[in-house]
Parts: structure tokens; sequence; C-alpha cells
């Protein structure tokens, strides 16, 4: 297991597609007894509605047993936070946290982050941790990237943030799309020295 439960990861979730990549990782996350954080942007809520056919509840409580049905994980401790709720305690400096992934991230994020901007608490969450140096991981899940798309991925790691693209690897010998998810998901959360995420490593 990796952390023990104490300082909780904040969890952001943009409306990139992957939502499969959320998913999973709170399901890890959750399965290792870790405290989560979730918020998720507007936009993902049109994404899961596209991709997966269900609609993702927007009243607290709600939509942490959705997320606890999605995973089918009863353990760990989940709070997931409205998107406007700009005064949640992970849009605080003084709310100590492991770090902050957000998975996965639209460039529409991406470029909101590089220039400072936070419009919802998802992006006022990832702002605090750039300000306080906290570690931040974004997984970008787009392609190709434009110019634009490169030079704000490299202000944002400039500014210390630790960019995963979504891309999967195959010397773990993956059987299953779930395989290919996870590998991705254990590379962001190695970024923070988590280690809650079963996986066959290149030796």
């Amino acid at each position: 297991m990796a952390e023990p439960a104490g300082r909780p990861l904040v969890l952001g979730v943009s409306g990139a597609s992957g939502q499969i990549y959320a998913v999973r990782a709170v399901k890890h996350l959750l399965t290792a007894g870790l405290r989560v954080d979730l918020v998720v942007s507007r936009a993902a809520y049109t994404v899961w509605q596209a991709e997966l056919g269900l609609r993702l509840p927007s009243v607290p409580a709600q939509q942490a047993e959705f997320w606890r049905q999605q995973c089918g994980v009863e353990t760990g401790h989940l709070i997931c936070h409205p998107w406007g709720a700009i005064e949640a305690s992970i849009a605080s400096g003084s709310y100590r946290t492991l770090g902050m992934v957000v998975m996965p991230c639209s460039m529409g994020t991406v470029a909101k982050l590089a220039a400072g901007l936070s419009g919802d608490l998802l992006e006022r969450a990832a702002d605090v941790h750039l300000k306080e140096g906290r570690p931040l991981v974004l997984v970008p899940r787009e392609t190709p990237f434009s110019l634009i798309h490169l030079r704000n991925l490299t202000a944002l790691a400039e500014a210390g943030v630790r960019i995963v693209p979504a891309i999967p690897a195959w010397y773990h010998q993956p059987q299953t799309i779930d395989d290919l998810v996870d590998f991705v998901i254990a590379r962001a959360f190695d970024q923070l020295d988590l280690d809650c995420v079963p996986l066959r490593r290149w030796v």
C-alpha cells in the first residue's frame, strides 16, 4: 500500500475524452485506503453522457455514491466537490495535500492553467498547487498536439508541473483495456511516489 490515510490527494477530472482514466484512478486510490478530494469540471458531465451513456450526479453525496458504484469500492475516503464551489477546502493554500492529478486533462484546462486563469474549482485547486509548490500532475488526452498545445504544456513543465500524456506501453504485456489504462495511471501516480496500482514494471 502507498501513503497511509492522512493528507488527501486531489483528483481533478476535466472534460477530455477518456473518463475511464478517472474511474480506474478512483478505484485504485480508494482500494488503497487513501483520502481523495474529487472535483469534476462542468464539461466532464457532458463527456460522461457521450462516452458512457451515464448521467453524472451533481449533488456531492450522490456523486460520491455514483463513483463508488462505478469503481465497485466501498473503502477509502471520498469527498466530491461541485465544480463551482470556489469556497471548498481544496481552493485554499492552507489545505495541505499530497498533491493533485488532473486526469484526463483537456487542452482547454491546460491553456487556462498556463495563463494563470481559474474559472472553476478544478482550475483554482490546480493553481493553488502551483503557487504552493506542491506536486501537480496533468494527464493530457489529445492528439495531435498543436504548437499552441505544446507551448502551453512547456510553460507548465517549466513551472514544475509533471506532464504524463495518456500513452500506454506494451512491455508489461497488457491483456485488457484496463491494463492499458492502469499503466498510464500508475505512471501518473509515480510522480507523487504513490504505488497503489498493480503493474508489471520494466526489469
